[in-house]
Parts: C-alpha cells; sequence; structure tokens
C-alpha cells in the first residue's frame, strides 16, 4: 500500500520505491531504502510526517503516494 494511506502509529516496511533514480537516490540518503522500517507519526494538509531509524522526516504527497509500504 502508498504511505499515504498507511496506519499511523504503526512500524511498516519500505517494499517500493517508484520514483526517478535522482529522487530515489535522495531518499536514500535520508535513510529511506527498500527493506527499511519507517513509521507514520501523522498527516495533515498533503504532508506525511514520519519516523526513520532516530529522525524524523516531512514528506509532500506526491512523494508519499510514490512510496510502497507492507
Amino acid at each position: 500500500m502508498p504511505l499515504i494511506v498507511a496506519p499511523i502509529g504503526k512500524e511498516l516496511r519500505i517494499v517500493r520505491i517508484l520514483t526517478d533514480e535522482k529522487t530515489k537516490k535522495h531518499l536514500e540518503n535520508l535513510g529511506i531504502t527498500i527493506s527499511s522500517k519507517i513509521s507514520i507519526i501523522s498527516q495533515s494538509g498533503g504532508s506525511t510526517i514520519c519516523m526513520v531509524k532516530d529522525g524524523r522526516l516531512a514528506l509532500d504527497k506526491n512523494i508519499a503516494t510514490k512510496i510502497l509500504v507492507a
């Protein structure tokens, strides 16, 4: 399922990233990689706030729909 519709507070695993190589490389530098764990803290106004490793990230709606989790 896309990250944008994932439940809040549940630990999820990233299974696929559907972006171009430049964006994928940027996300990897932020810690968003295949098989990494991610959890959603909150969603509002089209932004998704997530916890990746020990840091929080805000992702816009376009990017959050392209990150698939299970």
